[in-house]
């Protein structure tokens, strides 16, 4: 796949990408009229037309370059001078085009081939209960606002609630039995937190499991 599911993540993607094809498509033109520049530059004085669109300061501005660039030709060789200067002006174009669209593809084609490998695996591990586990492992190792983030998303306590011993009172007085300690609160679980994540994750709680795997998905802009 090469879009995110996600609205917001495939707006940027789309235009991330259009603006490469925009950068690649100013730089072929630009290279074009470099090119034909050169090779109106190229020609005799008495032959080169009027460039069109342009007016008359503009053009006589081109010539005076054009004239210029006679000067130079003729300093080569005769039988060398022509095709010297046709060389010149396709390596010229060649360089106009290549260096600017070849540093933008260095940034961004590396970023895009590598987020539509990671959403192709994500997708094929999602569909196995190991896939998920794997997927769970790697929301762990997201940064620690990330994970309380997740933690707060889980229903109840990661591994659920701990169950009461049916031979123990929660109402026991702590002040009567010595074993109990006074600062433990019998009513209210512990807040879900990273380390909580880990603790579900190590017992394969399906619930913290679940919710591992869906915030990597939703990670990579895809559907949980």
């Amino acid at each position: 796949m090469w879009y995110a599911h996600n609205p917001g993540r495939r707006a940027l993607q789309l235009l991330g990408d259009g603006a490469a094809l925009l950068w690649i498509a100013l730089w072929a033109a630009a290279a074009l009229a470099a090119h034909r520049l050169a090779q109106l530059a190229s020609q005799p004085a008495q032959h080169r037309p009027r460039i069109p669109l342009l007016g008359s300061s503009v053009d006589g501005a081109l010539r005076g370059v054009a004239h210029a660039g006679d000067r130079i030709v003729s300093a080569a060789p005769a039988p060398q001078g022509p095709a010297a200067a046709q060389a010149l002006a396709v390596l010229g174009a060649v360089a106009l085009f290549v260096i600017p669209v070849g540093l933008m593809l260095t940034v961004w084609l590396p970023r895009r081939i590598r987020w539509t490998r990671q959403a192709a695996a994500a997708q094929e591990l999602a569909s196995t209960e190991d896939g998920r586990e794997l997927l769970a492992l790697r929301a762990l190792l997201r940064p620690l606002d990330e994970l309380a983030a997740t933690a707060k998303l889980l229903p109840a306590a990661p591994g659920g609630t701990p169950e009461q011993d049916p031979e123990v009172d929660p109402e026991v007085d702590p002040e009567v039995d010595p074993d109990l300690d006074p600062d433990l609160d019998l009513d209210v679980p512990p807040d879900p937190g990273p380390g909580s994540l880990a603790k579900g994750w190590r017992e394969a709680d399906p619930v913290v499991l679940d919710a591992l795997a869906d915030a990597e998905l939703q990670r990579l802009g895809l559907r949980a």
